[in-house]
């Protein structure tokens, strides 16, 4: 199955499929939709059979999920779909759903309309490339068990983001295979297996007073096996890529020699009486958490086998009378990090109530599908996601039928607040103003360090819808650009005021719940990741876009012509 967006997967969840068979014979229901069209393998345009065709719809409370299986001359029909806005998907092992710039992993968008037929669609695959190779140590002999990670770089929230794009662990013979990538320029590493010595070890320290054992621990714990990239470097700067195109079988062979260990050095301090700390490492390159370490009963941690990056520490106390964290940006370079302090403090209580404003139509909002959303001023989302303390702290917090909210346990930082409604029927709203106490949030953010935060929130139903055509420079439509609506300048650090949206097969798009103020409107063939949340990238495209002024309750028509994709982007 191949690798989709979180919202898609998200739908995916929630969905019920709804499987059409190729081909009935079953009677087609008065105003409902139907596709048909092709499957083929490119180069050659040869027929794909048995690929698994996915229609999901981006709105399940209007639209449904459909399915069927191309024949044996490539072909596929579905019929009976309900109007609406749709994600389209093709599937067939060792093949992957390509246009002419980049796999399509969010699929194509189709909007339907009622008695609609689309037909010749024409979904082209193309073979997926592979890495293989063998893990040995020093002495050649097979590393099994280790992990190695096929890589590329893209953009996450407008930072620069190492991703996963496949990993395997090594077999008994230090063999493995990563398949179905994507065409590409990519990096591969390769991190040691588990050193279930070290642990055991590392936990009869752990038990024991630090001084006791610190120079034993150093001798111990002098080398170890590191995580290396292709070709063969410890250091990620100095990492080769590997272009990889459609159908390689590029070998890649490692030999891991021990090297100098890199460790974190710490304590904990300002516990509360008979309470410890559970201390993790996230890297901020990968937003992934890699290793962690138990307190010492004098409050003190090390983390072992550190590869140089950029990192946030994270420390929970537990059985403590309250939540308590603490998080720390740490940077290792060549050397150990030594004497790092952690001084956790409680976690906050933020809560309130969401009101309506209006529905733009005279009508009640309806608030009970309504999400709200922290997001951090300090860029740290990614620091905080999956990890929890005391009772738990998520991003998300349901709006409940009165209009209350809240978010328990919420680390200490500055904040910002952001709708995360379910795009349906309150897909025009957006939130108006936003009081702490008596104080406007404004640009400057909800601050949190323990106790608690009241807020009063305002939502109006009356946000802008932008809507228009995407073209070419020959005024053709273009399908599937990726168009983005960006604040002024004061405002682009702020990720809740962007709207993005895809164009459909008629080059046609519409952005709901713009808030009012001034924008620009861009439209491109091909981005990488979330690279419009950058400023260094924006300044490569400024004056490209189209200058856009949205009032509250404004419906715009808009003309952008597309920016194309770079000659050389893979």
């Amino acid at each position: 199955m191949k690798l989709r967006s979180t919202g898609l997967l998200i739908v995916l969840l929630g969905a019920s499929a709804v499987a059409q068979v190729a081909g009935s014979a079953a009677a087609k229901p008065t105003g409902r939709a139907a596709i048909d069209g092709v499957v083929t393998k490119e180069p050659g345009s040869e027929p794909v059979k048995k690929a698994l065709i996915e229609l999901i719809a981006e709105n399940q409370a209007e639209g449904g999920d459909y399915t069927a299986v191309s024949g044996p001359d490539g072909g596929f029909h579905i019929e009976g779909i309900l109007p609406g806005r749709y994600h389209l998907f093709a599937e067939r092992t060792g093949l992957l759903e390509v246009d002419k710039h980049r796999a399509r992993t969010d699929g194509r968008v189709l909007t339907l309309a009622a008695g609609q037929e689309i037909k010749d669609l024409r979904i082209r695959l193309q073979a997926a490339a592979v890495v293989r190779g063998r893990v040995t140590d020093e002495d050649g002999d097979p590393l099994a068990n280790a992990q190695v990670a096929v890589l590329r770089q893209t953009f996450v929230s407008g930072r620069s983001r190492w991703e996963q794009a496949g990993a395997e662990r090594t077999n008994d013979l230090g063999e493995y295979r990563v398949a179905s990538l994507p065409a590409g320029n990519y990096y591969v590493s390769v991190s040691p297996p588990p050193d279930f010595k070290t642990l055991i070890e590392t936990a009869g320290v752990a038990a024991e007073p630090r001084a006791a054992n610190d120079k034993a621990a150093a001798t111990s714990y002098q080398t170890s096996y590191q995580t290396t990239y292709y070709p063969g470097t410890a250091d990620r700067s100095q990492a080769a890529p590997v272009e990889l195109h459609a159908g390689d079988d590029f070998p890649v062979n490692f030999s891991l020699t021990p090297s100098p260990s890199l460790s974190i050095r710490g304590s904990v301090v300002n516990l509360p009486p008979r309470s410890s700390a559970m201390i993790m490492l996230q890297s901020r390159d990968f937003s992934l958490v890699l290793n962690g370490a138990e307190m010492h009963p004098d409050g003190s941690f090390v983390i072992r086998d550190v590869a140089p990056g950029a990192y946030t520490i994270l420390a929970t106390v537990e059985n403590g009378p309250v939540p308590m964290m603490a998080r720390q940006a740490v940077q290792v370079v060549s050397n150990s990090v030594e004497d790092l302090r952690l001084a956790p403090q409680p976690g906050g209580w933020v809560h309130g109530r969401l009101r309506p404003e209006s529905k733009g139509n005279g009508g009640r909002l309806d608030l009970s599908q309504t999400f709200l959303q922290l997001r951090s001023a300090d860029g740290d989302d990614e620091a905080l996601s999956g990890f929890s303390m005391g009772d738990g702290f998520s991003h998300l917090a349901h709006v409940g039928a009165d209009g209350s909210f809240e978010w328990k346990s919420v680390p200490p930082g500055s904040y910002y607040v952001q709708l995360a409604g379910d795009g349906g029927a309150n897909a025009d709203l957006f939130l108006k103003s936003a009081l702490a106490g008596n104080r406007d949030v404004g640009d400057a953010g909800i601050s949190v360090n323990g106790g608690a935060v009241v807020l009063d929130l305002v939502a109006s139903g009356n946000g802008g819808v932008v809507e228009g055509v995407v073209t070419d420079q020959k005024g053709e439509p273009v399908a599937n650009a990726v168009i983005v609506a960006v604040p002024e300048m004061r405002l682009r650090t702020r990720l809740e005021r962007y709207r993005k949206t895809v164009s459909d097969q008629t080059g046609r798009f519409t952005l709901h719940g713009v808030e009012p103020g001034d924008y620009a409107l861009f439209a491109w063939e091909s981005v990488d990741g979330e690279a419009y949340y950058n400023p260094e990238f924006l300044k490569t495209v400024e004056g490209q876009g189209s200058a856009l002024r949205v009032g509250e309750g404004d419906r715009k028509t808009m003309r952008v012509e597309v920016i194309p994709a770079s000659e050389d982007q893979p």
